[in-house]
């Protein structure tokens, strides 16, 4: 109907996509809860990455975007424990709302695969 791809990949490049917490029955995940909602994203993006050839150590830049300004420290948390080491550019905005009012987080990722080989 929209139009939509998760993820795309054109060369070396993935791109994700705005990436909300919808769990499997279709449904927001973890309501109230930023810090829960942002894992369920992670967890998205993670799958949408490996379908597309790469996964979460090529990230070169996330987006994450709140309903909430001060949700952004739960946001944040749960982003370090996804890219800790890997620390890929970063923007946290607050925005006036997302299309699901039960939405705390979306987030969007770009990645870019290494042509190194892992040894």
């Amino acid at each position: 109907m929209v139009g939509f791809s998760r993820a795309v990949r054109v060369g070396n490049f993935v791109s994700v996509g705005g990436t909300a917490p919808i769990g499997a029955d279709g449904k927001t995940t973890a309501p109230g809860d930023a810090a829960g909602q942002t894992r369920r994203c992670f967890e998205i993006i993670k799958t949408a990455l490996e379908k597309a050839g790469a996964g979460l150590k090529d990230v070169v830049r996330t987006r994450i975007m709140l309903k909430r300004v001060q949700d952004w420290e739960a946001a944040a948390s749960v982003h370090g424990v996804y890219f800790k080491d890997i620390r890929p550019a970063s923007t946290i905005v607050q925005v006036a709302g997302f299309i699901e009012p039960e939405w705390l987080v979306e987030i969007e990722v770009d990645a870019v695969i290494s042509d190194e080989v892992d040894e």
